[in-house]
């Protein structure tokens, strides 16, 4: 059944955001609705502040005022969902919520896909993707954590390393 969820975005007063987040898990956990609904999100970012003190790095919300809602389109989970306080209700045309699209998703970082890594430090590699698309490279570097890969590119007879998506590279 998880293959028909879609995300949601669910509009909610400014600041209520995390505990919008806690009673809808809450509510799906007591009704035993997880197979509805999947996973609810609020896109965080990591941003260094500087003050008259010094720099600090701190979490700030990517939407103010948004959670993402993975879940599928019921009218059971469509009222959960919009009787919870502090929803003011979903991104859509009136009462129909629309489901981001996967270039959406991707681009949030929402959900982090699974990439199958076919080549290692030291493979030769073709770049798949991006201004560098066609050139080829040796690979130097692979970061699973981070899902990024270096790679050095001869450009103007200088070798450059890279730094791409493990999905913008393939072995030749």
């Amino acid at each position: 059944m998880a293959e028909g969820a879609r995300w949601y975005v669910a509009h909610t007063y400014s600041g209520y955001e995390n505990t919008v987040k806690a009673t809808i898990e809450k509510a799906v956990e007591n009704r035993n609705m997880g197979d509805l609904i999947l996973a609810v999100n609020i896109p965080m970012e990591t941003v260094t502040e500087i003050t008259d003190s010094g720099t600090k790095t701190v979490e700030r919300k990517v939407f103010p005022g948004y959670v993402l809602v993975k879940m599928i389109m019921t009218d059971e989970t469509w009222h959960l969902v919009r009787n919870v306080r502090g929803v003011t209700g979903f991104v859509g045309s009136g009462n129909k919520p629309i489901p981001l699209t996967d270039d959406e998703i991707a681009s949030l970082g929402v959900e982090k896909r699974e990439v199958l890594v076919t080549y290692q430090v030291g493979d030769n590699v073709r770049i798949t993707d991006g201004a560098l698309e066609s050139f080829l490279g040796i690979v130097e570097e692979i970061d699973m954590e981070r899902q990024k890969v270096r790679v050095v590119v001869s450009m103007f007879g200088r070798e450059t390393p890279v730094e791409l998506d493990l999905d913008q590279i393939e072995s030749i």
